[in-house]
């Protein structure tokens, strides 16, 4: 059930004031009765990470590995996303927006529900970015921070991709069709491709199922997605740093407080492997515990949401059932 709460006259970093109505989602047992899991969702993503329309079904649910029979599940929906269907909780000045900002929304969020501490905090792709953001601006909150398939800043290679994307939005005569198209290609990888599709025909279009694919992606999102939606979350993705503003990386580094546990994917053609284990090698430097496990996978960037069982594998062990002690531990609540 989607959740609402209303925080008036929100400052962005750059100066720009607006009212926000934020949803969110709460799964599994009641706040204050299990240990705490924050979902961050990706860019075409909600907090339907669960259940019936639930996008991670394969990852969290009754009795998967992050079960919740176990845990309570809370994923806040970042603002614009348009997941409540409200055309008033579009953001039309998107430029306004970073990822620090987001990660501001979701402390306050948390703040509001008397949420003090997480078990974990997990996210991929935009969705680990703002939780780079989120472990810098609060550094003890998180036990567990497993950002996947992403890093704590957009490479050269990312932003280029969201120039193109961007250019696309502004320009196209059926902006969010194509751009979802063109997304698609860095999504994924050749090899995918040719193993998806191996050259074959629709037999009813006439055309490659590749090409029947993509346009059926451009529609799709076309569907359920808002222009200024799109533009938003490509924004995001495309500016992210968390030492903007800041210390330099290795020095802020040395603030987060989290266990660490870094997901690549061999074949991403997004956010590179290579990119992800020299951030590995600066959290052991500033003295961080930090793993890095790899995804195996022809699939490119989407492997997260294709590979489950691997990805359930490196999460098993991290996701092992917490039984609420004799004393009835308030988890990750303010007591009274």
């Amino acid at each position: 059930m989607i959740e609402r709460l209303f925080i008036p006259s929100f400052e962005t970093q750059t100066g720009y004031t607006i009212d926000l109505t934020v949803t969110y989602q709460l799964f599994g047992p009641p706040l204050g009765t299990a240990p705490i899991v924050l979902v961050i969702h990706a860019l075409t993503g909600n907090s339907s990470v669960t259940g019936p329309q639930g996008w991670w079904n394969t990852l969290i649910g009754t009795d998967q590995t992050i079960d919740t029979n176990n845990y309570t599940i809370i994923a806040i929906d970042i603002p614009g996303n348009g997941h409540d269907r409200n055309s008033e909780n579009l953001i039309i000045e998107y430029k306004e927006f970073h990822n620090r900002d987001i990660a501001i929304i979701q402390l306050k969020i948390l703040e509001k529900l008397r949420i003090t501490s997480l078990y974990a905090a997990i996210g991929s792709s935009l969705g680990g970015q703002i939780l780079w953001e989120l472990a810098a601006l609060a550094p003890g909150l998180i036990e567990h921070l497993i950002p996947i398939a992403t890093d704590w800043k957009a490479t050269d290679w990312v932003i280029a991709q969201c120039s193109i994307q961007d250019q696309i939005l502004h320009n196209s005569a059926q902006p969010i069709h194509d751009a979802r198209m063109h997304a698609m290609t860095f999504y994924r990888t050749a090899a995918s491709f040719t193993a998806k599709f191996n050259r074959s025909v629709h037999p009813e279009k006439g055309i490659y199922n590749v090409k029947s694919w993509l346009l059926h992606h451009g529609e799709r999102l076309e569907e359920r997605f808002e222009l200024s939606t799109y533009k938003l979350m490509n924004h995001l993705l495309g500016s992210a740093s968390i030492t903007e503003g800041r210390a330099e990386i290795h020095e802020l580094l040395k603030t987060i407080k989290s266990t660490v546990h870094l997901v690549g994917i061999d074949s991403d053609g997004l956010f590179y492997p290579d990119a992800i284990q020299d951030t590995h090698e600066l959290l052991k430097s500033a003295g961080v515990t930090s793993y890095y496990h790899e995804i195996h996978s022809i699939h490119g960037h989407d492997a997260f949401l294709i590979e489950y069982e691997q990805l359930s594998k490196i999460l098993k062990t991290i996701f092992k059932n917490k039984i609420q002690d004799e004393n009835s531990k308030i988890w990750g609540k303010i007591a009274g």
